[in-house]
């Protein structure tokens, strides 16, 4: 759910440069590159809607913080597929968001090497 807003306002401002995350490294391997990009792009979501919540003069869990909005659209989600599913569908869920992420941080991987 942090993509989209990490996407908009930190990489395509910071593209290319030792603050986005999600730019590889020279040299860098996928394996290496795949951690730090996950984890940097959460944290720097976060630290971007913090500062608009700051700015906006809200606290940071207010019911207008896009990241959280889009984590709990997840949440309803993973919720619903349950109560229709069963608790069986969930390792599906769960292996479908790590194949999909994984794709996804493969194409940053590739498209920003260097």
């Amino acid at each position: 759910g942090h993509f989209y807003f990490e996407h908009n306002r930190g990489h395509h401002v910071r593209v290319a440069t030792p603050e986005d995350p999600a730019s590889s490294r020279f040299g860098e391997n996928f394996w290496s590159f795949l951690p730090r990009s996950v984890i940097g792009s959460v944290k720097s979501a976060w630290e971007l809607e913090a500062t608009r919540m700051k700015r906006l003069d809200r606290p940071v869990f207010h019911p207008s913080n896009d990241v959280l909005n889009a984590w709990a659209m997840s949440i309803v989600l993973w919720g619903a597929l349950t109560a229709i599913f069963g608790w069986q569908i969930l390792p599906f869920v769960a292996i479908q968001a790590v194949y999909g992420f994984s794709l996804l941080e493969t194409v940053n991987y590739l498209e920003h090497y260097g």
